[in-house]
């Protein structure tokens, strides 16, 4: 029942801005890949697109970095980061605001976590993940 949820989940998520979103974070990948020195930066950008492609269903753990993925989340935040951080953060807000919305405010939220620390992150499939009576 949980899977199917996390489907109908997708599917409106793709109508209402998912392609969209996907397709603006791949083209920013690819721009970012032109250069040698941005293909870290550019891979970030692919994993967040294919997380922003289909994003119920699945969560993100910031794992333990090292210093050269601190270095890199450093760049990132000055860069890129805080202002995708702050643009989820605020769609996310407006969205708990309705109680239709609260499902993607919690997306959204899981993009800002993403767009703020990528470099060490992990996006985890977890299929059946649903605290409370239903999951039993």
């Amino acid at each position: 029942m949980v899977i199917v949820l996390h489907f109908i989940g997708n599917i409106i998520w793709l109508v209402f801005g998912g392609i969209i979103g996907a397709l603006l974070w791949t083209v920013a990948g690819l721009l970012v890949c032109l250069t040698i020195i941005g293909i870290p930066f550019g891979l970030q950008c692919f994993k967040i697109a294919g997380f922003v492609l289909w994003p119920f269903g699945r969560d993100v753990e910031i794992g333990s970095f090292g210093v050269g993925r601190l270095i890199g989340n450093i760049l990132w935040i000055l860069l890129l980061g805080w202002e995708l951080c702050i643009a989820h953060l605020t769609i996310g807000f407006f969205l708990g605001l309705t109680i239709i919305g609260i499902p993607f405010a919690i997306q959204h939220f899981k993009l800002a976590m993403l767009a703020i620390l990528p470099f060490g992150a992990k996006v985890l499939n977890r299929p059946g993940i649903l605290k409370g009576p239903a999951s039993r």
